[in-house]
């Protein structure tokens, strides 16, 4: 298809309380949006998910921006026929900045599956049609306001609990948390906070029976995630560190991980984020689906990823209701713990144009 018009905007969506971890506490969340439009009409919808400063990957909002409008749409915009599988091909001479070659990708996806009359969860092989429903629990101000967050969650049915940990927050309030709930399926995310040196504090973690340590180390530190490996029992989960297929082949190499988290815009899109998924598969590794804060058209297409068959642990697939007070389409609403699967066609959620307007603070329409 001829693409004819891109529409880039961003918006600053409110969050329901500030979100704290390791990389920054963010208050409300910055979120650059596209529409892609091809010469007939058609369109599709799809949500960048860097954040607004360089601190969780070197992506951020205003680069990205940049990045697109002065690259990657004048590449795009001269392509005669273009299909969502094209675009990782046609990019790739750019280096780095998966999350902003995702947005493409997905936008186009939405399009291609509205004309073809098919749902995402479909194309992407999905097998349920409702998954699990995981929740991440920022860092508090205190261990008494953490114990409320925690279960207000699990009152609210969340079948497993995440903890966001960091130098000074970690063995003290991960005991809290299990010691109020023994059987509450929960695991902690250091966000590359820790060091080489810190295998025996995070081995202290082994007696609370966590899921995972999640990137305890640098995202550059496979080898270190292999050492640490063999200091702890609770087994390494990877999230920073899997940026790609290749990436994930070698981390499983050394041993570095036994269990991966799938973000599709760290790894560049859906189609690469599927071929890791079947990797794992294929490995005996469980899976699970990260979340990056996204809005209801990102949480409908994580949502549609984590029904594929190697997603064996509930994901950061949390309710709307969660994040934001009003999302900017209909919202995810959990039901006994588990969200359904989108089965409209495209990603399965389309944006209310009236509210992302007026939460609206860039608007720009390229046209070929």
């Amino acid at each position: 298809m001829k693409i004819a018009e891109l529409e880039l905007r961003t918006i600053q969506l409110p969050l329901v309380r500030p979100f704290r971890t390791s990389f920054g506490t963010q208050y409300s969340r910055e979120v650059l949006m596209l529409r892609m439009t091809d010469v007939d009409g058609n369109f599709g919808w799809s949500e960048c998910v860097a954040m607004s400063e360089p601190l969780y990957s070197p992506e951020y909002v205003a680069a990205s921006l940049d990045l697109m409008k002065r690259f990657f749409i004048p590449t795009l915009f001269a392509e005669a026929d273009l299909r969502a599988e094209s675009i990782a091909p046609l990019l790739s001479p750019f280096l780095g900045s998966p999350m902003a070659k995702a947005t493409f990708e997905t936008a186009l996806l939405d399009m291609q599956l509205k004309i073809e009359g098919r749902s995402l969860a479909d194309f992407l092989g999905a097998n349920r049609t409702k998954i699990p429903c995981g929740v991440s629990v920022g860092i508090a101000p205190s261990i008494p306001e953490l114990i409320e967050e925690v279960a207000g969650y699990i009152k609210d049915g969340y079948k497993r609990i995440k903890l966001k940990i960091e130098p000074g927050w970690d063995v003290e309030p991960v005991a809290e948390v299990r010691s109020n709930w023994p059987d509450i399926p929960l695991q902690v995310d250091a966000n590359q906070a820790y060091s080489r040196s810190d295998g025996e504090l995070l081995a202290k973690l082994d007696a609370f029976e966590l899921l995972l340590i999640e990137q305890p180390l640098d995202e550059h530190d496979i080898l270190g995630h292999a050492q640490l490996a063999t200091q702890v029992n609770t087994p390494i989960c990877l999230d920073e560190s899997i940026v790609s297929l290749r990436a994930a082949e070698d981390a499983l190499a050394m041993k570095a991980t036994t269990v991966i988290n799938i973000k599709p815009g760290r790894v560049g899109g859906y189609l690469e984020a599927v071929k890791i998924h079947d990797l794992c598969v294929n490995e005996g590794i469980p899976v699970w689906c990260g979340g990056m804060l996204e809005t209801g058209i990102g949480r409908a297409a994580n949502v549609a990823l984590a029904a594929l068959p190697g997603f064996t642990l509930p994901g950061d697939t949390s309710a709307s209701s969660r994040f934001f007070k009003q999302d900017i389409t209909d919202p995810f609403v959990m039901k006994d713990g588990y969200l359904d699967v989108p089965n409209t066609i495209g990603v399965g959620r389309t944006p209310d144009l009236e509210f992302l307007d007026s939460i609206t603070t860039y608007k720009e329409t390229i046209r070929s």
